[in-house]
């Protein structure tokens, strides 16, 4: 099992600037592949930044490059989410995800979880939510 709590939630104004951190803790080491989703109200869960732990391989949806960087911190069990320059349609609540990519080579586990949808990942938090207002 993996536990995964996420803070750093809150409310700005658009331009504003959040960071989001997720602590893992439990079995952990299988967790080759976490991400950070949201989900609006009315609106299906959508990926927002997903990064391969056994590298730092990132993918990141086109609404935010450019403005998000997710990141790992192996030494805390951490991968944090910078948001920058926040627009209203960022509002949602944020949900941190981990998840066991498998693939006979690092190549296809890498492409695997680059490419990964919210199926892909057997471990959620509670969410933090972020509010932009404009």
């Amino acid at each position: 099992q993996v536990q995964l709590v996420e803070s750093g939630g809150g409310s700005v104004q658009a331009g504003g600037t959040l960071r989001l951190s997720c602590a893992a803790s439990g079995y952990t080491y299988s967790s080759n592949c976490m991400g950070w989703f949201r989900q609006a109200p009315g609106k299906e869960r959508e990926g927002v930044a997903v990064i391969y732990t056994g590298g730092s391989s990132t993918h990141y949806a086109d609404s935010v490059k450019g403005r998000f960087t997710i990141s790992q911190d192996n030494a805390k069990n951490t991968v944090d989410l910078q948001m920058n320059s926040l627009k209203p349609e960022d509002t949602a609540m944020y949900y941190c995800a981990a998840g066991e990519i498998r693939g006979i080579t690092l190549f296809a586990r890498v492409s695997r979880c680059l490419a990964s949808s919210p199926l892909d990942f057997g471990y959620w938090g509670q969410g933090t939510q972020v509010t932009v207002s404009s």
